[in-house]
């Protein structure tokens, strides 16, 4: 985004005029929109802001909240460029992990019992929101073993917020992913028959491949795929098909019988409110666009 260049068009007099980028007056600034909009621009349901962790860690969070997927989330704000704000984002994530009831307590309190009962522990997160990243911010988030991800703010004009996401690391989830996979695929191999299995590992391949920074987070209900936020959710197979939920509006869509379906209405695991149906490789290509235009939405 910093060689991006933003410009207003004026139909009636046919110039353009050139949007200036800006940092905030005061890291507030940015904080405070973000929480604002914190569904909206992170994917991640806001649940506190400026989180004492207590006299002995004598630390404050700027933000806590939950990501689409369940994963706490731990966001961190800097006006400019700060080569301290993922260790300090890691201090932090090392106190919410020993403090497990405390944050459970808090979900509980803003979004309910079940949202508290379903919090996905194996994959907090830390969301850094500042003006710009070095890069040995971008390496040193590559060798830890937490999911991370750097996100470049800038104002333009007095009404526009552009979010870039610099670098985006899953952690030391991916081993844990590997293995798992490899078991679900056995276990799904003995029910719904090969062809299926191969068929989901086909769709995770073209995920996965739409770009960098994808993560894979695995729940019981659902595998999603994350830029950010999810762009796609892909269900257990079925015996005769797979179900694919994407960030795509469906009204943009020429929904076809037995291949796309509105669910905007419809309860369903995963998000998103496109449901694509796939029975075969074949099908798996004609969502080829379906999949980047979700990709690109994230």
């Amino acid at each position: 985004m910093v060689g991006v260049k933003l410009f207003r068009t004026d139909a009636t007099k046919g110039g353009v005029t050139e949007v200036t980028p800006r940092l905030a007056e005061v890291e507030a600034d940015v904080q405070g929109l973000v929480e604002r909009h914190m569904e909206t621009l992170l994917g991640v349901r806001f649940l506190a802001s400026e989180y004492s962790t207590g006299p002995v860690h004598g630390g404050r969070i700027d933000s806590l909240g939950l990501d689409e997927n369940g994963s706490p989330v731990i966001v961190e704000y800097k006006r400019g460029t700060d080569a301290g704000v993922i260790n300090q984002g890691l201090f932090y994530l090392a106190w919410l992990m020993d403090h497990r009831a405390e944050f459970e307590y808090l979900v509980r309190d803003r979004l309910g019992v079940t949202a508290a009962s379903q919090v996905l522990w194996s994959g907090p997160r830390l969301i850094c929101v500042a003006g710009d990243f070095t890069r040995y911010d971008v390496h040193a988030v590559r060798e830890h073993r937490r999911s991370i991800d750097l996100v470049r703010y800038r104002f333009f004009g007095s009404d526009l917020l552009g979010l870039e996401t610099v670098a985006s690391v899953s952690g030391g989830m991916q081993v844990a992913r590997r293995a798992r996979r490899g078991a679900v695929a056995q276990a799904a191999a003995g029910v719904q028959g090969a062809a299926m299995v191969e068929l989901a590992g086909a769709v995770d391949e073209v995920l996965l491949g739409l770009g960098d920074g994808v993560n894979r987070v695995e729940r019981k209900q659902y595998r999603a795929y994350q830029r950010l936020r999810n762009f796609a959710c892909m269900c257990p197979p079925q015996r005769s098909k797979l179900l694919v939920y994407l960030k795509v509006n469906p009204q943009d869509v020429d929904l076809v019988p037995d291949f796309t379906r509105d669910v905007s209405g419809v309860g369903h695991h995963g998000t998103g409110d496109l449901e694509v149906q796939l029975r075969t490789p074949k099908d798996v290509e004609r969502a080829r666009d379906l999949f980047r235009a979700s990709f690109a939405a994230a």
